[in-house]
């Protein structure tokens, strides 16, 4: 069970809980009609699915706030399960690779996350902005290529392909940005 607020007091960013389920509000308008009472406009989407919907909300309702309870939790290793552990109980447990939303890609082994739960149950992954990993298969670089010269395609350790300049290769380590997957730097 959340926190009932007043819809004036949801934002953008904030999650809000629909039939049980989890919505981070993405648009926030509120409206006051020359006529009748003033209402809200909100664009949720939903944090597992990314279903997006659209509610109108009374400025006089409550809305459930959904409290998410972040675990800081170290990745271990995949098998056909992704395993973690708690740092603060030391705990031990797996997860469904879906339960991650995609995020998956970018763990390599002992890496800190931050995951998110709501009844207990995990529901969104905060992974870093930022990941070192090293280039496993690329094709190989050529005398003469440059930084501004062009891209190429190349796998990453974590089994992940991002595209990277033309001088890069085999062994090189990479700094990506995981929110879109695109290259930062030769580390």
């Amino acid at each position: 069970m959340g926190i009932t607020i007043k819809p004036t007091d949801v934002r953008v960013g904030t999650n809000l809980e629909f039939d049980g389920e989890v919505y981070i509000c993405t648009k926030y308008e509120h409206v006051s009609p020359g006529k009748g009472q003033a209402f809200i406009r909100i664009k949720v989407k939903h944090i597992k699915s990314g279903r997006v919907l659209e509610k109108t909300i009374k400025s006089n309702d409550k809305c459930e706030c959904a409290v998410l309870e972040p675990k800081q939790v170290q990745y271990m290793y995949r098998d056909d399960q992704l395993h973690f552990m708690d740092h603060s109980t030391y705990e031990q447990f797996s997860l469904a690779p879906d339960a991650l939303l995609g995020k998956d890609v970018w763990l390599k082994d002992n890496t800190d996350i931050t995951l998110l739960f709501f009844n207990g149950e995990p529901v969104d992954v905060d992974i870093p902005a930022h990941m070192e990993l090293e280039v496993t298969e690329t094709e190989p670089g050529i005398k003469g290529d440059t930084a501004s010269g062009g891209s190429k395609p190349a796998t990453l350790e974590t089994g992940v392909v991002v595209q990277v300049p033309l001088f890069i290769s085999i062994g090189d380590v990479v700094k990506v940005d995981t929110r879109d997957g695109t290259y930062v730097v030769r580390v």
